[in-house]
C-alpha cells in the first residue's frame, strides 16, 4: 500500500502532484473513515476553490453532512470541530508551502490532526479505488458554518483582556497574504492594542514575501516595527498557524524563543506542568522549562506528532521551532493568533519590552538549511549518512541528530512535505552553527548525488 500523508496532511504541486482526481477521492476515503458530520474550509491560496468543490463532491458521494467555513485560519476550523462535536474536519491548505502547492488537513472530532490509522485507514480506501458509493436517495447535503466569530472570541477569552488594554501597545502584523488576516488584526484590536498590517490583503500567490515565516523573509515587518515605533511584530503562514516575532527594535525571532517565553510564564503558573517539543527544538526550551520546575517531553518532528502526544499525555502545552505554539488550554493544536495573544498578556504584565523578555532567556546561535532529495531516495540517503558521520552522542528520534561534547548540535532529518532533507544546527557562536550546517550539507548532497 502507498502512502499519501506526510508530517502534516497531504500536500502536492497543483494538477501534477495534487490533481482534482486525487482530492475528490481522498476526500470521500476521509469523510468514510471518520464519519457524517464532517466540516471543511480553505485557506486562500489560487487552487483551493477548485480543491474545496472536489473535496464537497468527495464528501457528498458517501453521505456526509458537509458544514462549509470558507476561507479562515486553520485553528478555527479545528476549533469549530471540537466546539460543534463533528465527526471530522478537512482543510485544503499547503500551509506554508509556495503557492505552486496545495494539500488537505484531516482532523479527527477533537479538532487535531488525525492520527496515523485514520491515515491509514484513509489511505487504504484511497489505493483500493476509493470508499463505496451511496445511491442517489442518500448523497449528503451542504451548509454554510461561520466558524471564525467563535474563533476570534475564543482566543481573547483565554487572556486577561483589561490587562492587555491597559498596557495600550502597538502592534505590527504580517498576515503574508494568508488568511490570518482574517482574524488577528481584528484580536489585536479587541484586546486594546493599535494595529499597523503589511501583506494584509489575501492573495495565494503571496507576492509580499514566501508563506513561510522565516528571519529571512521578514524584513518589511522589521521595517514596519521600526517606522511605525510598534512594541512588536508578528508573521503569520499561509494558513494561520504558526506565527513569528519581531521586537522593538526590529529583531527577527526565531520561533522556539517566543515558544520558550510562552513556557516560561506556563510552568510558573502551572508548577511541575509538561511541555512538549520536538528534536528541533532549541535547548533554549529545555533550559526554561527545567529551569521552572517543569519536564520536557520530546517528540519526532511534526506539529501532528507534538499535536497528538499532548492529547495521549494531558499535556497543556506544546511548540515548534517553526513558530508553532499549541496551547491546550484553548485547543491542543497550532494556532498563531493564540500565541499573539498569549505574548501580549505576557508583555502587559511583565511591563517590559519584548526584547528585554526574550533578553532574559538563555541565547543559543543557530542555523538552517536544506539539500534537495528525491523522496524515493531519502530513506537510504538517511542510513548512508548516519554511517558517514560521527559524533559524541548520536540520536535518532526522527532523522539523524549529532551532539557534541561542548553542547552543539545539528540535526538531519527527510521533511514529510518537500523533497528535502532538512537540516537545524545549534552552537554557542553564530559561526559554528552556519559552519555544522554547510560541512552536513556537502555530505548529504554528495550522498543523494550518488544515489541518483
Amino acid at each position: 500500500m502507498g502512502r499519501l500523508f506526510g508530517t502534516n496532511g497531504v500536500r502536492g504541486v497543483v494538477n501534477e502532484e495534487l490533481t482534482v482526481e486525487k482530492v475528490t477521492r481522498l476526500a470521500a476515503s476521509a469523510g468514510a473513515v471518520l464519519g457524517e458530520r464532517i466540516a471543511i474550509g480553505t485557506d486562500g491560496r489560487t487552487s483551493s476553490p477548485m480543491f474545496k468543490d472536489a473535496a464537497v463532491s468527495g464528501l457528498l458521494s458517501v453521505g456526509c453532512e458537509v458544514r462549509d467555513a470558507g476561507m479562515l485560519p486553520t485553528p478555527a476550523l479545528q476549533l469549530a470541530v471540537k466546539r460543534l462535536s463533528l465527526d471530522g474536519g478537512l482543510m485544503i491548505t499547503a500551509s506554508h508551502n509556495p503557492p505552486e502547492f496545495n494539500g488537505l488537513k484531516v482532523m479527527a472530532e477533537d479538532g487535531v490532526e488525525a492520527p496515523r490509522d485514520v491515515e491509514e485507514k484513509t489511505e487504504e480506501l484511497f489505493f483500493s479505488g476509493g470508499p463505496e458509493l451511496r445511491p442517489w436517495d442518500q448523497v449528503g447535503s451542504v451548509s454554510s458554518l461561520d466558524a471564525i466569530t467563535d474563533y476570534k472570541a475564543a482566543v481573547i477569552s483565554h487572556v486577561d483582556t483589561a490587562l492587555i488594554k491597559g498596557a495600550g501597545l502597538k502592534i505590527a502584523i504580517d498576515p503574508g497574504n494568508g488568511v490570518a488576516t482574517l482574524a488577528a488584526p481584528e484580536i489585536a484590536r479587541r484586546l486594546g492594542c493599535e494595529v499597523h498590517t503589511i501583506n494584509s490583503d489575501i492573495d495565494g500567490r503571496f507576492p509580499g514575501r514566501p508563506s513561510e515565516p522565516r528571519p529571512d523573509t521578514l524584513e518589511g515587518l522589521s521595517a514596519l516595527v521600526r517606522a511605525s515605533g510598534a512594541d512588536l511584530g508578528i508573521a503569520f503562514d499561509g494558513d494561520g498557524d504558526r506565527s513569528m516575532f519581531v521586537d522593538e527594535t526590529g529583531a527577527i525571532q526565531w520561533g522556539d524563543r517566543s515558544v520558550a517565553l510562552v513556557a516560561k510564564e506556563f510552568v510558573r503558573r502551572n508548577p511541575g506542568a509538561q511541555v512538549a517539543t520536538a528534536v528541533s527544538s532549541s535547548r533554549v526550551v529545555e533550559d526554561v522549562v527545567t529551569g521552572a520546575g517543569g519536564k520536557l517531553v520530546w517528540t519526532k518532528v511534526g506539529s501532528v506528532v507534538i499535536s497528538r502526544t499532548m492529547v495521549d499525555g494531558g499535556i497543556m502545552l506544546g511548540g515548534e521551532e517553526n513558530g508553532g505554539l499549541m496551547y491546550g488550554p484553548h485547543l491542543q493544536v497550532r494556532d498563531g493568533s493564540m500565541a499573539m495573544a498569549l505574548v501580549l498578556e505576557i508583555m502587559a504584565r511583565a511591563g517590559k519590552p519584548l526584547s528585554e523578555l526574550l533578553g532574559e532567556l538563555p541565547s543559543y546561535s543557530q542555523m538552517k538549511g536544506k539539500v534537495e532529495c528525491p523522496n524515493e531516495l531519502k530513506q537510504r540517503a538517511l542510513e548512508e549518512f548516519q554511517g558517514a558521520v560521527k559524533a559524541d552522542r548520536i540520536e535518532t528520534i526522527d532523522g539523524v541528530k549529532l551532539w557534541y561534547d561542548d553542547g552543539s548540535w545539528i540535526l538531519i532529518r527527510p521533511s514529510g512535505t518537500e523533497p528535502i532533507f532538512r537540516l537545524y544546527a545549534e552552537s554557542s557562536t553564530q559561526e559554528k552553527a552556519d559552519h555544522m550546517v554547510e560541512r552536513h550539507k556537502e555530505i548529504v548532497a554528495s550522498i543523494v548525488e550518488g544515489l541518483r
